[in-house]
């Protein structure tokens, strides 16, 4: 008795190949991501380890306010990519440029605290091993914020001129994988230098 072949009808076996935008997204974030690592290990290999002050306890305050507006515009973001799709360009503008605001007030508040820990508390990148990781891994998210934030502010203003369609849902998608890569690392960030670290 032999077996008859399976036959598989030839939509079934077609196979789609996978967005390109966003396998290099995912790409990109899972190369940022061991980055991070690094910068998060090393701050908790050093922490308590400078010889000099100041320590962390010292001078950190927990930065709860912008933590709210960061992680507040993943929400926004998501918000508006959903109106993107439901052809709801004006509710899609309004929530793409609010989570630039977000975005912008968190930096604002970075470069603050930093202000205040340079010329008020002395502590530098020079300082200690402490102003070293600490200026490193806080300065390396600002930095991914920032390319965000001009990312956004970009979409924002082709927005503004009328440039954005329903067909622009995927790409703004994509987009937004990052800034919520962005906003979960930040997370990881608060939670070692903020609570752990103090």
């Amino acid at each position: 008795m032999s077996a008859e072949p399976i036959v598989i009808p030839e939509a079934e076996a077609r196979w789609d190949l996978p967005d390109r935008a966003r396998v290099g997204m995912f790409s990109l974030i899972g190369a940022e991501a061991a980055l991070f690592t690094i910068f998060v290990v090393a701050y908790i290999y050093y922490l308590g380890k400078s010889l000099t002050g100041p320590q962390p306890k010292d001078v950190l305050g927990v930065p709860i306010f912008f933590t709210i507006c960061l992680l507040s515009s993943s929400l926004t973001i998501h918000s508006a990519v959903r109106s993107l799709r439901r052809n709801n360009v004006g509710i899609f503008l309004l929530l793409w440029v609010l989570t630039a605001a977000l975005a912008a007030t968190f930096l604002v508040g970075t470069f603050r605290e930093w202000h205040r820990l340079i010329y008020e508390e002395g502590l530098t990148i020079q300082t200690n091993l402490f102003g070293t990781t600490y200026y490193s891994l806080v300065g390396l998210h600002a930095f991914h914020v920032t390319a965000g934030f001009i990312a956004l502010s970009t979409v924002s203003l082709f927005g503004l001129l009328g440039h954005i369609r329903q067909e622009h849902a995927e790409r703004v998608d994509v987009l937004s994988l990052y800034w919520h890569f962005v906003d979960a690392v930040w997370v990881v960030v608060f939670i070692v230098v903020y609570i752990i670290g103090r």
